[in-house]
């Protein structure tokens, strides 16, 4: 039904396009038919709830790390949840069998202390370990779950010649926003080091991180090498991505509260926050696109800095040019708020949550939700 309008949208909010949510879901649904294989919902980069209905047209399985994400999978999503989490606490680990189809480890000795429950317990759950291929092409090593001294994944030089008979999958991680030549790569690393096992398992969870509804991600390519993986080893293979699924699918609405001026540097302060709503930015870092605006600075044109409404000294970012000066009470919308953006939101310093809604393929905005004190001091007792 066209393009989103933001005015009938509150400020802050995020807000869903679920057209292109639909656009991704027909993509992710395509590679899984010609690849033959399974792509599940990582929840850590998307579990906005509200908008499963129409997620479950395309995709039945998810991904979770956490009790939590796995009884989220079974409650809104209608399915048993791929869980792998780095640390399975006792308290834990019943619920998390209550809720999941695959467990995988990150430890042989998490494996060994867990498997007497998995025994005891009254469904046949599929296990997998994690392993590291000691290789990867992430730069920003926040995001590198491969980096020298990494706890994430067990090492060729610290498994046996023989897996343990109840071990029926092998699962890596190594890949951020990446390519299928950068998962080409790694498949390379992982036979080289971990392809005497793989006539021993059933199943290969080759994680996420795999950016298939980029533009210019060469899904011929993905579907040719999984094809191809898959038939050599005659494994079922899986894959996991979050960010996939609600790639540039979405926005986070704000509005101008005050204009302040610092050694020639204007920043307009805003009702939202970098550090409380947007924190990938600032770890990631990078730098968001702003609607109606230009992403690099313009020396013709009014150029502002962007700053959160949080105490933080860094809670800011910049710089964006405009067409005409700001002046309060102007929207600034920014791309792309769907994935990982919404999942690591908190509430620091107090400042208030964004609402959260979808724009309806219909060309209507529904409020799914809006956050308020009783929010906020529940947090914290």
């Amino acid at each position: 039904m066209g393009k989103i309008d933001f005015n009938r949208i509150p400020s802050p909010c995020y807000v869903l396009d679920e057209r292109l949510l639909r656009k991704n879901l027909e993509l992710i649904a395509n590679v899984k038919k010609e690849a033959g294989i399974d792509i599940i919902l990582a929840f850590k980069g998307f579990a906005l709830w509200g908008a499963f209905p129409l997620v479950k047209q395309y995709v039945s399985s998810t991904a979770a790390s956490s009790v939590n994400e796995a009884r989220l999978a079974f409650e809104e999503m209608g399915t048993l949840a791929h869980t792998y989490s780095p640390a399975y606490t006792e308290k834990d680990f019943p619920e998390i069998m209550k809720y999941s189809s695959h467990i995988t480890f990150n430890s042989l000795s998490q494996f060994e202390r867990c498997l007497p429950l998995v025994k005891n317990f009254d469904r046949k759950l599929s296990l997998g370990i994690r392993v590291n291929p000691e290789f990867s092409e992430v730069e920003t090593e926040l995001y590198n779950p491969c980096a020298p001294g990494s706890r994430l994944g067990i090492l060729a030089s610290q498994l046996p010649d023989e897996l343990p008979k109840e071990i029926e999958g092998l699962h890596f991680h190594s890949l951020c926003e990446s390519s299928s030549y950068d998962l080409e790569k790694t498949l390379a690393a992982f036979e080289e080091k971990f392809g005497r096992y793989l006539h021993q398992i059933k199943w290969v969870n080759m994680g996420g991180g795999h950016l298939m509804t980029r533009k210019g991600y060469d899904t011929a390519h993905l579907i040719a090498l999984l094809k191809a993986f898959r038939e050599k080893y005659d494994v079922e293979v899986i894959l996991e991505p979050g960010s996939a699924f609600a790639w540039e699918t979405g926005y986070l609405t704000s509005s101008v509260v005050d204009i302040v001026e610092n050694s020639g540097i204007k920043t307009a302060i805003l009702d939202v926050s970098f550090a409380a709503h947007m924190p990938d930015c600032l770890e990631m870092p990078y730098k968001p696109r702003i609607v109606e605006s230009y992403f690099d600075p313009q020396e013709s044109k009014p150029t502002y800095r962007m700053g959160g409404n949080s105490c933080l000294s860094g809670d800011y970012m910049g710089f964006w040019s405009f067409d005409r000066e700001l002046k309060i009470g102007d929207p600034i919308v920014f791309e792309d708020m769907i994935h990982y953006t919404m999942v690591k939101t908190n509430y620091f310093n107090g400042v208030s949550h964004p609402a959260i809604g979808i724009w309806t393929e219909s060309g209507e905005f529904k409020l799914l939700r809006e956050f308020g004190y009783e929010d906020y001091k529940r947090k914290l007792s």
